[in-house]
């Protein structure tokens, strides 16, 4: 049976190559064309979808969009691989997932486990005779997915995101919770506090904090070295391991080292300190990672694409900080309003360059600058990754 794409980015390349005589429509293209795999590519407006049997859209592509719209038969990446998935962990929520799932990735690639789904590997490249597949989960994938589930579902807390998305931040907790809905006796969600009355048929093992973490698994906090956020991911992991091996290996646990663009600290030629948080594109994330800070100087880059986030949270927290702000990006006039109406120093940059600029004429050695957008990237970089490197650039460009 012939498959139809939506969309030709990292999941769909992916099942294009794997399957090959994919039909695959996308806004990009103009001509219809073909690969060497028996491919064809096609502009969206063409999608007839009588001539369709089954349809796998990217998980960015909004609910809003034509092709799904007039789809009869759409499938997620994970529903496409349901039936070969073997025994599977999805983490998710707003932050730290990324973070959790590598870290539940180093504790068990012991037992065979492999990491894979929105960190970077899509479904159809990941071994499919790994013993185990530890997923990260976008709420873009969850809403489309309606035949696979997890075993066992780490749910990290649920902030605003992706509002545009999903049109509600109410849309977007649904898809974080619509796991739990699918899943069966037998299998395990660990997940916040708040949502211990959500209805599931899994067994339900609640947080509120990273303390009730230790305690609810007999972790000994004071044996790990991360603090937060990387603490509560830290905890997660251990718990996971846990759950299915009886095991806390704090050496291991320990011995992970935090991935880039994270709260990754480097001095420049004064000896100053500057941190590269550029993957923190939501306020919650720039929230989590200021509390390290709130007893020293603080030059804050923020902005971006906010992708209409309530930032009004943020501005309440920095009410308690020494910090001056520089506004970058598509959102840079709403930033400078919020901090201007807090009474906040807040200097108007539009790009990452000349923030980093006005910054080193203010910042010393008693003071850290640090990129902590709350925001994301795509208004003025291809990811976070090209933003956070092109920061670190600008920063040793200086004289």
């Amino acid at each position: 049976m012939m498959l139809t794409l939506f969309g030709y980015g990292i999941t769909t390349k992916a099942i294009a190559k794997k399957f090959g005589n994919c039909q695959i429509f996308d806004d990009k293209f103009s001509a219809v064309t073909n690969d060497s795999n028996g491919n064809e590519f096609i502009s969206s407006e063409l999608f007839d979808p009588k001539k369709s049997h089954l349809e796998v859209t990217s998980p960015g592509i909004p609910p809003s969009h034509p092709l799904i719209r007039k789809a009869q038969n759409l499938v997620s990446e994970y529903d496409l691989f349901a039936s070969t998935m073997p025994y599977s962990v999805w983490v998710s929520g707003t932050n730290g997932k990324t973070t959790t799932t590598d870290m539940i990735g180093h504790l068990l690639k012991k037992r065979g486990a492999v990491c894979g789904g929105n960190i970077g590997t899509p479904l159809a490249n990941i071994d499919e005779n790994a013993t185990m597949w530890i997923l990260e989960t976008s709420s873009f994938t969850l809403h489309y997915t309606n035949i696979a589930v997890p075993n066992l579902y780490v749910l990290l807390p649920v902030s605003a995101d992706h509002i545009q998305w999903h049109g509600s931040f109410e849309a977007y907790e649904e898809a974080k919770l619509k796991p739990l809905s699918l899943m069966r006796e037998g299998e395990v969600v660990i997940l916040p506090q708040k949502y211990e009355n959500v209805p599931t048929n899994a067994m339900k093992l609640t947080y509120k904090n990273a303390k009730d973490l230790a305690d609810r698994f007999d972790i000994d906090i004071n044996k790990i070295y991360f603090k937060e956020p990387f603490l509560t991911d830290a905890l997660l992991a251990l718990g996971v391991s846990k759950i299915l091996f009886d095991e806390i290996d704090y050496d291991l646990i320990n011995s992970y080292e935090i991935g880039r663009h994270r709260l990754e600290e480097f001095v420049d030629k004064h000896g100053r300190l500057w941190i590269n948080d550029s993957k923190a594109t939501n306020a919650d994330a720039t929230i989590a990672a200021l509390k390290s800070y709130v007893d020293q100087k603080v030059h804050l880059i923020l902005g971006g694409d906010d992708k209409g986030a309530d930032l009004e949270p943020l501005f309440d927290l920095l009410k308690d900080y020494d910090v001056e702000i520089y506004a970058i990006g598509k959102n840079m006039q709403r930033v400078f309003s919020l901090g201007y109406k807090a009474g906040m120093e807040c200097r108007l940059c539009e790009n990452l360059k000349s923030a980093v600029s006005e910054i080193d004429i203010n910042h010393d050695k008693n003071s850290i600058a640090i990129l902590s957008p709350a925001a994301a990237s795509l208004d003025q970089f291809d990811s976070y990754a090209q933003r956070g490197d092109e920061f670190i650039k600008f920063v040793k460009d200086l004289s």
